[in-house]
């Protein structure tokens, strides 16, 4: 399904420094990443299969059997470069349409 590839902005955490990028890949995920199009704002939370598998297996030893997370994108690796094309796709596809947006304080 396609939708309106109207621009849209990507804002990352703001501590999200050089350091931080550097070190992303090796963590396997990355939350906060905010996308805004058309108006609303989308938090996106992003990871690899290794860490979904990792946080799945500690969450099942807490007698949690799921992982969930709202407005969750895997990733094969994640990556600042990586982000940002899943993004373009997420916008391309039309996925935002069914993701939550940001309900803004006081609304």
């Amino acid at each position: 399904m396609a939708t309106d590839t109207s621009p849209y902005t990507v804002t990352f955490p703001v501590w999200y420094d050089d350091r931080a990028e550097a070190e992303t890949p090796a963590k396997g995920y990355l939350g906060e990443v905010e996308v805004n199009w058309l108006g609303d704002r989308f938090r996106l939370y992003f990871i690899d299969p290794v860490r979904l598998q990792q946080t799945l297996d500690d969450d099942a030893k807490d007698g949690r059997p799921y992982f969930t997370e709202p407005n969750l994108v895997v990733l094969p690796e994640v990556t600042t470069q990586a982000i940002h094309e899943a993004i373009k796709g997420i916008v391309r596809d039309g996925y935002l349409e069914q993701m939550k947006p940001v309900e803004d304080a006081g609304t």
